[in-house]
């Protein structure tokens, strides 16, 4: 079964940007590399429950198995050793990756609290755009009685466009509800 966002990226979006900038090769265009997510657990320093749960609701939104991260260095303000498990993150490719796009875009955002739109202004010079989730209990996933703390997660979205410019005519073709 191939994903709907996929056949539209392949059919539509695709041909689009080709107009749109002048590509002279279809591989030109840009398209969705990857899509990570990550959940920075700062208070896992002093309970690594939290830790374990994180890495569990992350499970249940990505549709696979997250790693853990690992501070690079100490830092004693925040009561940090190197090496201690601090978040968890995941890659989406291919398949899960469209599908995760798909319902980020169509359920899970709209779900947001007084949604007006998601900003225009967090791509990072070379394509790829950013977008902070403030609580995860917009994904459909997660059962809002066995959240015990809400956490927000961080999305970053990987083109390979090579400026803002068409990262966002990507992403917009793609359906992405950029605010006005």
């Amino acid at each position: 079964m191939a994903n709907a966002l996929k056949e539209k990226y392949v059919n539509e979006v695709q041909p689009a940007l080709i107009e749109k900038f002048n590509f002279t090769s279809p591989m030109q265009a840009p398209k969705i590399d990857k899509i990570v997510l990550n959940m920075g657990v700062g208070d896992a320093v002093s309970n690594s429950k939290n830790l374990d749960e994180a890495v569990e609701e992350l499970k249940l939104i990505a549709g696979q198995q997250p790693v853990i991260t690992k501070a690079k260095k100490s830092i004693a303000g925040f009561r940090l050793r190197e090496g201690m498990s601090i978040g968890t993150k995941v890659t989406l490719r291919g398949a899960r990756m469209y599908e995760f796009l798909d319902k980020l875009i169509n359920i899970s955002l709209p779900r947001v609290r007084d949604f007006r739109g998601v900003s225009s202004k967090a791509f990072d010079g070379r394509g790829n755009y950013t977008l902070g989730i403030r609580e995860q209990l917009i994904f459909p996933e997660i059962d809002f009685d066995q959240v015990n703390r809400v956490r927000g997660l961080d999305i970053v979205v990987v083109t390979t466009a090579q400026n803002d410019e068409e990262g966002r005519e990507l992403l917009t073709l793609l359906g992405m509800p950029f605010a006005k």
